[in-house]
Order: C-alpha cells, then sequence, then structure tokens
C-alpha cells in the first residue's frame, strides 16, 4: 500500500540495471522490511541481509520467515557468547590463554545456513555485521563434503577417516552434534547442522540403507537415496594447505625473532622460541 509498490518497482529496476548502491528511507513501521520482501521475491537471487546486532537480525530473520515459508531463510551471528582474546605482558611475565565459551544453537545454525548456499537458490541469509570475516575458500569447504548413495560401495575405514578429517568425533557413548558412533555394520552420524541424525547401513562395503532418525529415541524419520554430509566446522583444511600454512608459520616465526633479538626484546623472543 501507499509508497511501497512504487519503492518496489524503483529498488527492482536499480537492481535489474546493475547499480551498486540504493537506499530505502521510511520511518518505524512504514513496512521497509516487507517492501524489501517483495523486492527479494521480484528478483529472485540469493541474498544476504546485514545487520548491525544479534538482536536486530533476529527479529528480521523472524519476519522473513513468516514472508518466506517455503525458502530457505538463515540466520548467520558471531557464536561467541563470551570472548577473551590471548595476550602477554612482558613486565610480568605472564601469559593469558585465549577463552571463548561457543554458543551450540547459534553454531549449528551457522552450518545449516552456509549448506544451504550449497544446495539452494532460494537462500535468504540474515546476519550480523561479523559475516564480513572469511571462513576460508568455499571450494576447499565443499571438496570435505562427504557423498553417499545407496547401493554404492565405500571403505569403511576410509569413510571413516574422511569424517575425522571433516572434524566429526567418534564417540559411541554421547551422541551428539558433529559426532559419529559405529554399532556392527551401522554408522550413525548427526551433522553439526541438524537436529536429526543419519543412519548408514552396510552389508561388508556396500550401503544397504540411509535413514533418517530421531538422535534421542532412535525413531526412523525417513528413508533416503542419497545424502551429503557436510563438514562439523568451517575450518578446515586440506593436508597439503596445511603443510604450507606450517611452512609459513615457521618462516615468520624467524622473522620475528631476528626482530625481537635485535630490539633486546630477549625475553619475548624467548617465550617464542
Amino acid at each position: 500500500t501507499g509508497d511501497q509498490p512504487q519503492a518496489v518497482d524503483g529498488l527492482v529496476a536499480g537492481l535489474n540495471k546493475g547499480f551498486r548502491r540504493q537506499t530505502l528511507l521510511g520511518v518505524t513501521g512504514s513496512g521497509k522490511t516487507f517492501t524489501m520482501a517483495n523486492v527479494i521475491q521480484r528478483v529472485n537471487r540469493p541474498t544476504l541481509v546485514i545487520s548491525h546486532n544479534k538482536t536486530l537480525a533476529a527479529q528480521l530473520c523472524t519476519e522473513f520467515k513468516e514472508f518466506f515459508p517455503n525458502s530457505a531463510v538463515e540466520y548467520f551471528v558471531s557464536y561467541y557468547d563470551y570472548y577473551q582474546p590471548e595476550a602477554y605482558i612482558p613486565r610480568t611475565d605472564t601469559y593469558i590463554e585465549k577463552e571463548a565459551n561457543i554458543n551450540e544453537e547459534i553454531d549449528k545454525l551457522r552450518h545449516a545456513a552456509t549448506r544451504a548456499l550449497f544446495e539452494r537458490r532460494d537462500v535468504l541469509i540474515v546476519a550480523s555485521v561479523s559475516c564480513i570475516y572469511g571462513l576460508g575458500e568455499p571450494e576447499e569447504y565443499r571438496s570435505f563434503v562427504c557423498s553417499l548413495k545407496r547401493g554404492n560401495s565405500y571403505s569403511r575405514n576410509k569413510l571413516l577417516r574422511q569424517l575425522v578429517d571433516m572434524q566429526y568425533e567418534r564417540n559411541d557413548i554421547d551422541f551428539s552434534r558433529g559426532k559419529f558412533r559405529i554399532r556392527g555394520d551401522t554408522l550413525e552420524i548427526q551433522p553439526a547442522y541438524e537436529e536429526i541424525a543419519m543412519r548408514v547401513e552396510f552389508f561388508g562395503d556396500n550401503v544397504e540403507r540411509i535413514v533418517e532418525i530421531d538422535p534421542l529415541t532412535g525413531e526412523l524419520l525417513a528413508e533416503l537415496d542419497s545424502v551429503d554430509i557436510y563438514p562439523a566446522k568451517h575450518f578446515v583444511t586440506s593436508h597439503d594447505k596445511l603443510m604450507l600454512a606450517i611452512e609459513d608459520i615457521q618462516k615468520e616465526l624467524e622473522e620475528r625473532l631476528s626482530e625481537l633479538k635485535q630490539q633486546g626484546k630477549v625475553l619475548e623472543a624467548a617465550r617464542l622460541e
């Protein structure tokens, strides 16, 4: 109603012309979020909405979910409830370790947002400003995805090693998010981005059955022909890149040691060594 239709037309026309920046002005309660929802519907592209704090981002995410009930509307904000960076005080030779509390629910939502970007086009991610910091290369993350298909053959040992490389942890007792367990010919995985778990039943090295289960009750929820398991953490690195990074770190360490010794900072240099 009111000025909304012409605002939508103007914003859509600007996007189609390739404008890099456009501004929508409106007082509180004038329906700016609804106007943008109509723009997103018309343009039909993956969309990133950046908010300046977590609370507003959560509010926007809830509103967009109401506007797009069948689309992938995801929430991506910083998962730290508390963060104390590491520090060193040379005067007292005091080293303060890094300390952090990670919110597991927010971490799960971050992973769900990342998976949605790989699998769907109807994606709208509401994020805080922290999303501008890179998580690594998308190609590197994608290369770690484990694809399983019913009827195909997989070496179980290689599959388990792949899950460990994807930062999943084997735990046959405490089965929770980001963990897997093995019972005979059955492999159960709790993905980092879902509440449900996956059960993969083998006969030898052949996958006989893939089912979604309730991790708490073990109830069978759905049977699948195939499934893609995404890494348990965003920071996954191939062995080759890891080796290159270690070499770079060692070179940088040598340079820093030389610099500190030239400045007469013996204590700091000793700490690094």
